[in-house]
């Protein structure tokens, strides 16, 4: 059986919500929720929070999952998740510890659950895929984006499509900023989750509110309070 790796990259520094990380969701931190999705799974042998927070570190161990100390340069506002993940995969080896994927969780994802997680690793296949992330629909037509050019005006970012019929426009989706596996060696070698023959598993937008400043809080909170009642 292959081995997996749960990371779930958690530092303590935010901007558009300070500490969201540990931000209340309905009575409990809100990386509980990711945490739990993640042993729920049943998938990883190993389930680390990364972070240089002690606060979020304790939060962690409460909830059953270990604590990877991130370095204080990649706790920066520019560091990179896959450089987060990939020097987590560093510090393992060098442990002892080696896996064959990878499913890096963010927790700022509370709506996402173990079948979710479970669903996006099941898309990896040896030989030919390597790369799966949880996905969802557009709420507006991404083609008819618009761009403020330097006069103050808008343009079109896509003129040849802008007119498109909504009927003649292919299926798009986006990375909804949940659930990403790889299989290590392919994630080393692309340096991104974004790798080739990437698969998605479609998550509905009520279930794909990536939590980023106060609006998505309250958004998300709303909708898993109408899900429980």
């Amino acid at each position: 059986m292959m081995s997996c790796a749960c990371l779930i990259p958690a530092r303590g520094g935010s901007k558009r919500l300070p500490r969201k990380n540990v931000a209340d969701f309905l009575g409990r931190p809100i990386i509980a929720y990711t945490i739990d999705a993640a042993r729920a799974s049943g998938l990883f042998s190993r389930i680390a929070v990364s972070t240089e927070d002690h606060e979020i570190a304790r939060i962690a161990r409460d909830f059953k999952a270990e604590w990877h100390e991130r370095p204080a340069a990649l706790a920066a506002d520019n560091a990179r998740l896959i450089d987060v993940c990939l020097g987590f995969l560093d510090d393992e080896e060098r442990a002892g510890r080696r896996y064959d994927t990878l499913g890096c969780l963010l927790p700022t994802a509370p709506m996402r659950g173990a079948d979710d997680v479970r669903a996006v690793h099941d898309l990896l296949e040896s030989g030919a895929c390597e790369f799966a992330m949880a996905v969802t629909t557009y709420d507006l037509p991404p083609l008819q984006a618009l761009r403020r050019i330097p006069d103050g005006c808008l343009e079109p970012m896509w003129p040849e499509l802008a007119n498109l019929r909504s009927q003649d426009a292919p299926a798009l989706y986006v990375d909804n900023g949940s659930t990403y596996f790889a299989a290590t060696d392919a994630l080393r070698r692309q340096q991104t989750f974004y790798g080739p023959r990437l698969r998605g598993h479609l998550m509905p937008r009520s279930r794909s509110v990536d939590i980023d400043e106060p609006f998505d809080l309250e958004l998300a909170r709303a909708l898993a309070q109408r899900a429980r009642s």
